[in-house]
């Protein structure tokens, strides 16, 4: 581009300069059998940043086999401590790394430069590190049996080689999240990318190396859904598989893990309800604005129906407006962009297509809703965030996960109606509430079938706390110790005592 503001940044020029890496096995890049490889582009652009080799079905026996081999190896003699030491230093490299890898998550996602900076890499880090602490702490319990004269106690024992597919609205803090618990609790991982995002993941397998990661512990197989992520789910040598993304491609997860009958744990779509009570505290706008369009809408949980009081409806629509079109939709290296590209053309072309559908269902477009093209964004995936009334529970576009900024604002008269339409959807991801009335707050956050509900605020995130879905939206919890059971066997062992 004529501006060099938006060049490649320095830290992340020494990776790119090879533009070709092959897939991750034993701790280094390895050429797909096939030859194949998959081009990844920088969304504000539409210019290639990198050529990767793309796995198909040998190429997952070959990093099964060394996942394998390293699980019942040096990896399984490991202690304890020594696993929780790894997972410190790595929490370390990451922030030694930081502006490289968040310039890396920019040019491969589309998001800002700051939300990588500000948000992403101190989270993937701190997973690293909370989960360290863990190593040492995930124990089992004795337990006093009525039954004899028995020690009967339990131990937890790692499943074994996971299988860890990631989005591409998170490349490196979903890497994290499915990486750090396992690690801690002795498995090893294949890390499946998505293709639109290989690149950050791939200078992170580069790190867990570095660090003193056995080989095997962690590959990484680049690849299509069809050829790859698929052939990870139903092979009999991948003892667990951890998937984010969408609800439809879970479902295939789940029947492709019956051969075996893998472990499955599950994050997927969502459709959240915003809930607005004409209580609510100053900045609810900008919270419910922040809800919807962070990461441009790309957000499993992205407060995406907003619910407001009826009589407070007219005038938070007219403050949502002003909040929304004051955002400034650019390329992610550029330091004042709020809302970087969407992922891809067809990621675009998708959402461009809900706001058209929502027009002929009735609905009224307040804002937004048309691509972007100028000098700065002409080759890239921009789009206005849109703002929809007039929509009704009915309409695709409020039953549907877009995956986008697109947002659907609805009155209601009473907490009775505002429930019973809240819970109308088959996800149950997240949900938000606005209110000065902390027992309201504390009565609608029961009444909602949700994993997480947030009040007065909204998307917050620790690696202490859990995460997870009702309905549709998946099974199996991410983060805090939750995640740990998700990694490992309990074992129950008698001991007659007589």
């Amino acid at each position: 581009m004529p501006n060099t503001l938006f060049e490649t940044p320095r830290a992340a020029e020494t990776f790119l300069r090879d533009s070709e890496k092959g897939l991750w096995i034993s701790n280094k890049y390895v050429e797909a059998v096939s030859g194949e490889t998959i081009e990844s582009f920088n969304p504000a652009t539409g210019e290639k940043i990198a050529k990767v080799s793309a796995a198909g079905a040998d190429d997952v026996d070959i990093a099964v086999a060394s996942a394998r081999e390293a699980f019942d190896g040096h990896w399984s003699r490991i202690t304890p401590d020594s696993r929780g030491r790894l997972l410190y230093d790595l929490a370390a490299a990451i922030e030694e790394h930081a502006e490289e890898l968040a310039e890396l998550e920019t040019l491969d996602n589309g998001k800002p430069l700051s939300a990588s900076r500000r948000d992403d890499l101190p989270l993937a880090a701190s997973l690293f590190r909370y989960y360290a602490g863990w190593t040492t702490k995930h124990v089992g319990h004795t337990i006093p049996v009525s039954s004899g004269n028995f020690h009967c106690y339990t131990r937890n024992e790692p499943v074994g080689v996971c299988a860890g597919i990631i989005p591409w609205n998170y490349p490196l803090v979903e890497a994290a999240m499915k990486l750090a618990p396992a690690l801690a609790c002795g498995n090893v991982m294949i890390v499946k990318p998505a293709e639109e995002t290989p690149v950050s993941i791939l200078r992170l397998a580069e790190l867990i190396r570095d660090t003193g990661f056995p080989p095997g512990v962690v590959n990484v197989l680049n690849g299509h859904g069809e050829t790859c992520g698929a052939v990870l789910a139903r092979h009999s040598g991948v003892d667990k598989v951890s998937f984010t993304g969408s609800t439809a491609v879970g479902q295939k997860i789940v029947e492709a893990s019956a051969g075996n009958l893998k472990r499955v744990s599950l994050e997927l779509g969502g459709k959240s309800p915003n809930i607005v009570f004409g209580d609510a505290p100053e900045g609810a706008v900008e919270g419910a604005s922040w809800a919807i369009n962070y990461n441009s809408g790309q957000e499993c949980t992205a407060g995406s129906r907003i619910f407001v009081e009826a009589s407070k409806y007219d005038d938070f629509v007219a403050s949502l407006v002003s909040e929304t079109e004051k955002l400034k939709v650019g390329p992610g290296l550029d330091p004042g962009t709020d809302l970087g590209p969407l992922v891809s053309p067809d990621q675009l072309q998708r959402v461009l297509g809900y706001v058209e559908l929502a027009q002929r269902e009735g609905a009224t477009l307040e804002t937004g809703g048309h691509r972007l093209v100028d000098e700065a964004r002409a080759n890239g995936n921009f789009i206005a965030p849109a703002i929809l009334t007039d929509t009704t529970n009915d309409m695709k576009v409020v039953q549907e996960e877009i995956f986008g900024p697109v947002v659907a604002v609805m009155p209601f008269k009473s907490e009775e109606e505002l429930v019973g339409k809240a819970n109308d959807t088959l996800f149950g991801l997240g949900a938000g509430i606005w209110t000065s009335d902390v027992t309201r707050a504390h009565r609608i956050a029961a009444a909602v079938k949700a994993g997480t509900v947030w009040v007065n605020c909204y998307a917050a995130a620790d690696p202490a706390a859990p995460f997870g879905g009702y309905k549709m939206s998946g099974y199996g919890r991410e983060l805090g110790s939750n995640a740990l059971d998700d990694y490992t066997e309990t074992k129950c062992v008698w001991i007659n005592l007589d």
